[in-house]
Formats: C-alpha cells, structure tokens, sequence
C-alpha cells in the first residue's frame, strides 16, 4: 500500500507551528540565558498597596514580553529572508529572558502571571504571521514601531513603579533598553514606515491588553 504524502498550504504551517509554540510557552519556562538585572539588589519593604501596584505592572510588562515573543515567532514562521528570520528568532530568544525576568519578579512579589497570556500569545502570533506575509520591510516596520510603543510604555513604567522598588525598576530599566536597540536594529535593516492607522491601531490594542493584565 502507497501511503499518501499531505502537503501542506502555507497557512497549515503557521498553523502548525503556533500549535507548537503554544505548547513550548505552556511548558515551564527554561532558566533565562542572561543573569537577571536585579540579582544583588535587596528586597524593598513595600506596603500592601505599593507591593499591589508593584505587582500589576510587573504583570503587565510580562504580558508584553509575552506578546513580543509570539510576535517575532510569528514573523519569523513566515519571513521571506533566511537572514532577517534568524534575526527575528534571536530577538524572540532575548525576549524570552525578559519573560523570565518578569515570572520572577512576579514571585517575590506574590503574584502570578496574567491568566489572559495564552490569548495574548496566540493573538499576537497570528499578527506577526500576517506581518511577515506582507513582506520583510513590513515585517521589520512592524518591529520597529513595536519597539518604540514598548519602549515608551516602559518608560511609563519606570515613573510609576514605587520608587523604593529598585529590583523591578532595574528589569524595566534593562528591557526598555533591549527594545530600543531591537528598533534601532530593525531600522537600520530597511525597515518601511508604517501607514498612520496601522500604528494607530497597534496603540489600540496594545492599550487594551496592558489595562486588562494590570487586573487579570
């Protein structure tokens, strides 16, 4: 008997392959490859309600680190360089440490991650998948305006993390770095400039998903 051979169409495979990332991101987390920021930073005696805020916005930059993963992932399943999708790959690989970062400070502050990551992942997947379809130069604007929006929303961060939480603003202040030389990067590979409503539109949803992990 001739077994028959599938083939299959372009969106099996990125189909595919978000059912194994989505796999790969329920198993637990491997040990961040980059020491962490705060290592040798003393615990800071926050009240409840600081600890609390502390908590929500670490929360939040973990949903984003989380999202920025399936993003490059995405990208990468369907990125048209070999070249400009290894890239994509070892960014995702950095964001990777950042989510452990953000598990672990989580922690010690006696919280837990969103409960909304797996739609952040799987939402943010399929984006990066139909970046990637629009070509490279989409794909690395599509980087490059993330990165901007991230790095500004890090910012935010910093000015309103409690200012004795040195431990989470030395993550913040070390992933707001990372993301401005990912933009920078994207930029010096040719990245096209985003049309208005595109970036009006990525603020949108990114705003929907920060005001909703803050909470859940």
């Amino acid at each position: 008997m001739v077994l028959m051979q599938r083939e299959y169409s372009a969106l099996d495979q990125v189909l595919i392959r978000l059912h194994g990332a989505l796999g790969s991101y329920a198993a637990p987390s491997p040990a961040a490859k980059r020491d962490n920021p705060a290592d040798g930073t003393p615990e800071p005696e926050l009240d409840a309600a600081g600890r609390k805020h502390a908590a929500g916005l670490m929360r939040v930059n973990h949903a984003g680190e989380v999202a920025a993963q399936a993003l490059y992932r995405g990208q990468a399943a369907t990125a048209q360089n070999p070249a400009l999708r290894q890239h994509l790959l070892d960014a995702a690989a950095e964001e990777q440490a950042h989510l452990g970062w953000c598990r672990q400070r989580l922690s010690e502050l006696g919280e837990s991650p969103s409960r909304l990551d797996p739609l952040w992942y799987a939402g943010s997947y399929a984006i990066g998948a139909l970046a990637g379809l629009a070509g490279d130069k989409f794909s690395l604007g599509f980087v490059e305006e993330t990165e901007k929006q991230v790095a500004e929303h890090l910012g935010g961060h910093l000015d309103r993390l409690p200012a004795d939480d040195r431990r989470s603003r030395a993550i913040v202040a070390a992933m707001k770095r990372d993301e401005e030389r990912h933009g920078r990067e994207a930029a010096e590979a040719g990245a096209a400039e985003l049309p208005a409503p595109v970036r009006g539109l990525m603020r949108a949803v990114a705003r929907v998903m920060t005001r909703s992990a803050y909470w859940l």
